[in-house]
């Protein structure tokens, strides 16, 4: 590699290496929040014992409820009959009745579905009821699609990136979601749950590198600028974060903070996004100084933040439609009683929607400069033109 290049070479200049002092201030300061995070998975890991006391309180069914798989055998309407094709009764025939829903949705003959079934006892005779469609095939079928699709399009890059996904749903299944039951700091739980995904999903996919690492950095301050966020809208919208599914979690799991359960969903949701941005634009930041090694570190930025402009305002559209459609079905009952916008507003659930789409979305906007500024000073200093 020359140190410079000629005005008669067709070779892209390639930067020289990174500087050792803000390699090494860098490489600091992520070792010790992987040390920190590290630290707090060891500490904050939920208590096996804890979590079988919670989940024993949860009865799902009742004694005795079994949900045996049945093939449909005959559907006029709402009436289905089907064949039972394990348990006890395997043989058999049922008859029951079908939700409106159920029956609109495309269900024929031959289609495998779930019963529930509730044992009698004397005179009392077993009852069968509908619990749910057997989807386990197509949806096996989709997952094998979106793999093959993934590994053909984006090869070694795709096969790590989804290596990276299954270390973050362990991380989630393992260790978040017991702790939030068994009632630990939801808030820590988030932000050391948060790091140790953004660790693994970065270096798995993008290798371990001096870009990587910036682009790791950024999306750490905004992960925190986004929990800082989320603690103080939170407490100011006064929102309880008792939304779907709250009641039941009331009930069984009595130590569950919901406040902080909400500003960890925030945190969690603005993960994708945030690692998106980052990666994007610390690419920008090498393949400019790659290109014009002679652009000041001023105009450097510029040109970044240019592109940061960009990003930003279509990924601010892509957060507010994802929220939009998850939220479709509330949005259509409450147009549907025609209420004022403000009235919208006092309800638990738009509040909560439009909390998460804010604080996501200043967290991404604050995460652009930050990156950018990072990546900037981690580039080698401008050349003089030979």
């Amino acid at each position: 590699m020359g140190a410079g290049h000629s005005h008669g070479s067709h070779r892209r200049a390639e930067p020289a290496p990174v500087g050792a002092g803000p390699r090494r201030v860098l490489l600091a300061l992520l070792g010790l929040v992987a040390v920190a995070t590290v630290v707090g998975l060891v500490a904050l890991w939920p208590d096996s014992s804890a979590l079988d006391d919670v989940g024993s309180r949860a009865d799902f069914a009742g004694p005795g409820v079994t949900f045996p798989t049945a093939e449909v055998t005959s559907l006029d309407g709402r009436a289905l009959e089907a064949t039972v094709l394990e348990g006890t009764d395997q043989g058999d025939t049922v008859a029951l009745e079908l939700p409106p829903q159920v029956a609109e949705s495309g269900l024929t003959t031959g289609d495998t579905v779930l019963l529930r079934r509730i044992p009698g006892g004397g005179d009392v005779p077993t009852s069968w009821s509908w619990f749910g469609t057997e989807r386990t095939d197509a949806l096996l079928w989709l997952a094998v699609a979106f793999v093959v699709v993934v590994l053909l399009v984006a090869w070694h890059r795709g096969l790590f990136a989804m290596a990276g996904l299954a270390i973050s749903a362990v991380l989630i299944l393992g260790f978040l979601l017991p702790g939030l039951l068994t009632g630990g700091p939801a808030l820590l739980l988030g932000l050391v749950c948060s790091s140790a995904i953004l660790y693994v999903v970065l270096y798995t996919t993008h290798g371990f590198s001096i870009r990587t690492s910036a682009a790791l950095a950024g999306t750490l301050v905004g992960i925190a600028i986004t929990a800082a966020l989320g603690v103080v809208t939170v407490q100011a919208t006064r929102l309880s974060g008792v939304g779907e599914g709250g009641g039941l979690l009331q009930t069984y799991a009595v130590d569950l903070d919901f406040q902080g359960l909400l500003t960890c969903a925030v945190m969690i949701a603005g993960l994708g996004v945030l690692n998106d941005v980052t990666i994007t634009q610390t690419s920008a930041v090498w393949e400019i100084r790659a290109a014009s090694p002679t652009m000041s570190r001023r105009r450097l930025l510029a040109s970044g933040m240019r592109i940061g402009r960009d990003h930003i305002a279509s990924t601010i559209y892509t957060i507010a439609f994802a929220y939009t459609g998850t939220a479709l079905t509330l949005l259509l009952v409450l147009r549907l009683y025609e209420l004022p916008l403000l009235e919208l507003l006092s309800t638990e659930e738009i509040t909560a929607e439009v909390v998460r789409t804010l604080v996501t979305s200043i967290g991404l906007v604050l995460a652009v400069p930050v990156t950018t500024a990072i990546a900037v000073a981690l580039t080698p200093p401008r050349r003089s033109d030979a």
